[in-house]
């Protein structure tokens, strides 16, 4: 199965910070951060693979987490010039950040994990996850987003509401289906990782919106099983913590790579 091109956004000189977005998002996500990151670091951010500008495999199997996490591999080789960088992510790209770096150590800096999906119980997105992936299969993206991701019951404003559903629709259906069920359905629990957490001797951030209930825990969880873990809950905000607090984001970000990387 050859791998799919995947379009990347990067540059500035210094230490490289590597950034993946969430589950429908892209690049485009972390505009912010990329701005306030370039003028000391080599801020790279890329669309995974079956996301806005990077190639939509058509088979299944091609969205594995082993395949995401060999996708920030291949960006890291282009981008890092064969030295560990700062790797990280908000969600979906959180988990994917954690899984290689546990593979990879080596590779990694630091590491930073905005919005980690993963639970203390199994619950959450995952739990859902196959009864989105069929409605998008019966009914399209579009029905099977309002139901589970923008409509009413998902708590976002207006706004929130309008650019996640822009954002969701600039992606391949298949993909989206095939992520929820490779990716996040079998997503296991912060708590099944704990020895080798407790082996990953990396410095890392762990950062999440107070209000994003979701996360909270999981975010918990890993600032006590990571040996050299910090919490950064940012007030007022919710799941996409980046976009939604970017100044109180990139103060935190910023604070954390000066005493780790620089």
């Amino acid at each position: 199965m050859a791998d799919p091109e995947l379009f990347v956004d990067a540059a500035g000189d210094g230490p490289a910070v590597l950034l993946g977005h969430g589950l429908g998002g892209s690049a485009r996500n972390w505009r912010p951060q990329l701005r306030a990151l370039r003028p000391a670091f080599r801020a790279v951010a890329w669309d995974t693979r079956g996301h806005a500008r990077s190639q939509a495999p058509a088979e299944e199997a091609a969205y594995t987490p082993e395949r995401l996490a060999a996708d920030l591999g291949r960006v890291l080789d282009t981008q890092a010039e064969g030295v560990p960088a700062v790797v990280g992510g908000l969600s979906l790209g959180a988990a994917v950040a954690l899984r290689f770096a546990l593979a990879s150590p080596d590779r990694v800096r630091a590491l930073v994990l905005a919005a980690h999906p993963g639970t203390r119980s199994g619950g959450g997105f995952a739990a859902v996850a196959e009864e989105f992936a069929a409605a998008i299969d019966a009914e399209g993206l579009e029905a099977a987003g309002e139901r589970f991701v923008w409509g009413a019951r998902s708590g976002l404003d207006r706004q929130a509401a309008k650019l996640v559903r822009m954002g969701f629709l600039e992606h391949p259906p298949h993909a989206i289906a095939a992520l929820l069920r490779q990716f996040v359905r079998p997503l296991e629990p912060v708590e099944a990782l704990a020895p080798e957490l407790g082996r990953l001797a990396l410095p890392t951030l762990v950062i999440v919106g107070g209000n994003d209930a979701a996360s909270l825990g999981p975010s918990h969880a890993l600032a006590e099983l990571l040996p050299q873990a910090e919490l950064v809950i940012v007030p007022d905000a919710g799941h996409v913590v980046n976009l939604a607090r970017p100044e109180a984001f990139n103060e935190a970000l910023l604070a954390f790579l000066e005493r780790t990387v620089r």
